[in-house]
């Protein structure tokens, strides 16, 4: 059979992985990625359940386990910077803040990265700026290059999906969910530990610092705010506004202030989440963030992205016609993504009080969470049903 081509937008985490599994299934795969080369930052990401039952059939648990952050657990800081209560990791369990298997985004993305460099065409700096399906196949016209026409195009290019914008207009909805965060990278220091320290403190704040295996420190500051969608700041305002959010919250926050002045690898986000009343259309199809973002709240967002690419490759390749696999792939994944995405009750609110009694009485429940049997469960990482994996084993060519 002549191979099908498939142009997948976005070069994270769920793009990889579904050229993963489609060059598998014996189509030919090219990656369009707007970055000018591979985008290694990012902050802690966890597998569970079926995201770490897809690594575990691509053959990189070993790499993911040996790439680990060395996160231990999670510890709730109280406000005289002691310890309040601990939360450990729990070995085979997915329902703990910290997930057995802990890695950097960045360290992840270079792995799927390098499963997949050699079969598939990876095109940096270049991004999609029209797309016409004709039916039979779907013309793309790139910033870049010359036009060229692929039997399926797949947005996988994240919450602030530019691809999805052209798929669809303005028709799948992007919800904040009331939290807004800042994230980087800061010199480690003596006193750190390799626990997730997590600080909440008056007016919906919190720090958080983290390990990673290089020997700095992922920091991240949080604050709720509304849930309407405002214009975004300026790098200039969004430090300024950090600034002055967090210059008296106590604990480790004039630290991380400080860190934020040398930092140049700091991002800045509203939380979101995407609820798409569709997937695809004809020969265009979405994956990962780009169509069901549950915000990193959810704890679910790289198993999302793994679970839906792993599914979308194997509904496509079997079916005859790529649009019935599509619709066979929203069918199977749309239960898994609606149950991820229903964020526990009061969240982030609940985690995030306003007043020194709310943040009292939230010490007060982590405290009975952990002399609790099933400790964080079904508070900070509600259990999810898990979703059947199909084998499609018997569809793989030259293998």
């Amino acid at each position: 059979m002549t191979p099908r081509h498939v142009l997948i937008a976005g070069a994270s985490i769920a793009g990889p992985a579904l050229a993963y599994w489609l060059h598998r299934y014996g189509w030919d795969v090219t990656v369009v990625e707007r970055a000018p080369n591979l985008r290694t930052g990012g902050h802690n990401v966890d597998l569970r359940g079926p995201g770490r039952e897809v690594i575990r059939r691509m053959g990189l648990e070993a790499a993911v386990r040996a790439a680990s952050t060395g996160e231990v657990g999670t510890r709730f800081i109280g406000q005289d910077g002691q310890v309040v209560a601990e939360f450990p990791v729990r070995p085979g369990e997915d329902d703990s803040a910290t997930a057995e298997l802990e890695i950097l985004r960045g360290d992840l993305a270079q792995l799927l990265y390098d499963a997949t460099a050699q079969d598939v065409t990876y095109r940096f700096g270049d991004r999609i700026q029209a797309l016409h399906d004709e039916g039979q196949q779907v013309a793309v016209t790139f910033e870049h290059g010359p036009a060229q026409t692929f039997d399926l195009v797949v947005a996988a290019d994240g919450l602030h999906s530019k691809t999805r914008h052209l798929m669809f207009g303005d028709e799948p909805q992007v919800k904040p969910v009331g939290q807004t965060m800042l994230f980087l990278t800061i010199p480690r220091q003596a006193s750190d530990v390799n626990w997730w320290q997590w600080y909440t403190t008056t007016h919906g704040r919190a720090v958080h610092l983290r390990p990673d295996r290089y020997g700095t420190i992922r920091a991240l500051l949080s604050y709720t705010s509304g849930k309407a969608n405002a214009p975004h700041p300026s790098e200039e305002e969004q430090q300024q506004l950090f600034q002055q959010k967090f210059r008296d919250a106590g604990w480790e926050a004039n630290r991380v202030l400080n860190g934020l002045q040398q930092a140049d690898d700091w991002y800045f986000d509203v939380l979101a989440q995407v609820k798409a009343p569709r997937w695809s259309q004809g020969r265009r199809a979405m994956v990962g963030d780009a169509a069901y973002c549950a915000s990193p709240i959810s704890g679910m967002g790289t198993s999302l992205a793994l679970t839906g690419a792993y599914v979308l490759a194997g509904e496509v390749a079997a079916h005859v016609d790529v649009r019935d696999g599509l619709r066979a792939y929203e069918r199977l994944m749309r239960p898994y993504v609606e149950q991820a995405q229903r964020l526990p009750p009061g969240t982030p609110r609940l985690a995030n009080p306003e007043t020194r009694l709310g943040v009292a009485a939230w010490h007060g429940l982590i405290r009975v969470l952990a002399a609790a049997p099933k400790g964080l469960a079904g508070v900070l990482t509600s259990k999810k049903p898990p979703i059947e994996l199909s084998d499609y084993r018997h569809l793989e060519q030259g293998r």
